[in-house]
Formats: C-alpha cells, structure tokens, sequence
C-alpha cells in the first residue's frame, strides 16, 4: 500500500481537487447584483435549455460517429499490413505512420490551415492548376470533415500502434496451426487475428470517443483561417472555454464540464462493457 501513496498523493491533487471544486463552482452563480450565491441545480437546468451547448454537443456526436470508425479502420488496415510480413519495408513504414502523432497538435493543426488555404496554401494551388474553386476546405459544408481529416491524420499512427502491439502477443503456434489446416492470409485475419484484437480495439474506441468529445485545439486554432465559419460554441469543450476566460462566467463553464465528463465517461463504459461480453463469448 505505501508505492500507492506516490499515486494516490498525484492523483488526489490533480483529478480529484479539480473535480470537486468545479461541481462546487457549478453550484454557485457569480449575480450582477448580490455577487456570488448559491443556486444549486439551476445551472444544470439551463444547461438541458441552452440551444448553443446543445448545437455544440450533437456537432461533437456527428464527428464522433464518422471519424472514430474511419479512423480506427485505417489504424486496423495499417496494423494488419505491417504485421503481415508481406510488406516491404514494414518498419519504415510503422514509423512514417506513427510520426504524425509525434508532431505537437498545435503545429499539426497550423500546418493544415496553411494546406487548406484557398489563396496562397495547397488546396489553392490545386484550384489554380484545374482553373476552378474545386477545394475548399475551410467552407462551410466543409469545415467538419476538413477537422476531421486533421484529428485523424494525427492519431491514426498511434490507434496502429496499440493494434500493432496486439497483434505482436498472438502466439506464433496458432499461425503454425492455421497453416497445417491449409488456411490462407484471409482466414488467418479473420480467425485469428481479429478476435485477439477485440480488447485493443475497445480501448482504441474509448481514448477515441473521449478524445473527440474533448475536441479543442483543432477548431479553436482554424477560428483565424476560418473566420465566421467556426463560432465560440462550436464544441462544447469551446463553449465551457470562452464561457469561463472570455465571458467571465466561470461557474456555468464549470457546469458543462461536469456535464460533459459525465456523458463521456457513460459512453465510454457502455463501450467497454459492450467489448468485454463480447469478447468473453
């Protein structure tokens, strides 16, 4: 128990006191006149009728339920071909595939704004050499999947590398055995090498699914390339942010936090809970 305290110590003072003190903000409203009292659910109650958090919320869900699987069956696909041993030069291309989850994401997201650009960037480039506006990733019916395209260039190397590292621990006697009983590289995918990969697919799923409701950086930073196109609650983590350091509303900010962590971590138990009966049956 005493190698536990380190932790517990850590934990105590970066999860926990965060947490308890934003549900005690959440419980609090900072009035023009009165100054700061307590209302306790009240900022619960117009966070269910506040349409902006909302809009935010269902955005957040729409790219979950797109991005995540594109991603993850990039990830899969990748993994798989590496671990082949079919492919030339696998490990050159495991780290080209990992490499762009090394870049910072502030860079990363920079970068692609200056590639999305219309005017002086790649997708301009292409428009002039076609001679017409074929690209334009930062319009509006784009701007969605334009982020979607980001998050998922930068985290497809590292879902590959969870699954990679999965498929390494498969024992080398149930390839042996696959090949006596006469199976091809098919059968060995589907038999083998996608039931051993269920628990690392459920945890790929659920750093995804809390990542894409944690998303930040990547609308926050396109807001200057993108202006009008990418509002201050475009997500809710946006909203929470400009609510608290930009509008001086600190304990309704806090409010949606709350919210917030505790749909991600519903979700995100469904998911494991959902993984693990099926992979005990």
């Amino acid at each position: 128990m005493w190698f536990l305290v380190p932790f517990l110590l850590v934990f105590a003072v970066t999860i926990l006191a965060p947490v308890i003190y934003a549900v005690g903000l959440s419980l609090f409203r900072d009035r023009l006149v009165g100054g700061i009292s307590f209302v306790g659910f009240d900022n619960y109650a117009q966070a269910f009728t506040d349409e902006k958090f909302h809009e935010g919320l269902l955005r957040v869900c729409a790219f979950l339920v797109v991005q995540v699987p594109v991603m993850l069956v990039l990830a899969l696909v990748a993994a798989l071909a590496i671990d082949s041993g079919r492919l030339a030069g696998a490990s050159f291309y495991r780290v080209a595939v990992f490499v762009p989850y090394a870049v910072p994401g502030v860079v990363a997201v920079l970068m692609w704004s200056f590639l999305y650009s219309d005017r002086f960037g790649l997708a301009g480039n292409l428009n002039d050499l076609l001679g017409f506006d074929l690209l334009k990733p930062l319009a509006d019916e784009w701007i969605l999947p334009s982020i979607g395209n980001i998050v998922t260039w930068e985290y497809v190397g590292y879902n590959m590398l969870i699954f990679y590292s999965a498929l390494r621990t498969i024992p080398e006697e149930l390839y042996e055995a696959a090949a006596v009983d006469g199976a091809g590289p098919l059968r060995v995918v589907g038999s083998i090498k996608l039931p051993a990969l269920r628990g690392a697919i459920v945890i790929a799923t659920i750093f995804s699914i809390i990542g894409s409701f944690q998303l930040f950086n990547e609308p926050n930073i396109l807001r200057s390339s993108a202006p009008g196109l990418i509002p201050t609650y475009f997500t809710p983590n946006m909203y929470a942010f400009n609510l608290s350091f930009l509008g001086q509303q600190a304990n309704y900010a806090a409010t949606l936090a709350i919210i917030m962590g505790v749909v991600t971590a519903v979700i995100a138990y469904i998911v494991q809970v959902r993984g693990s009966r099926q992979e005990t049956q």
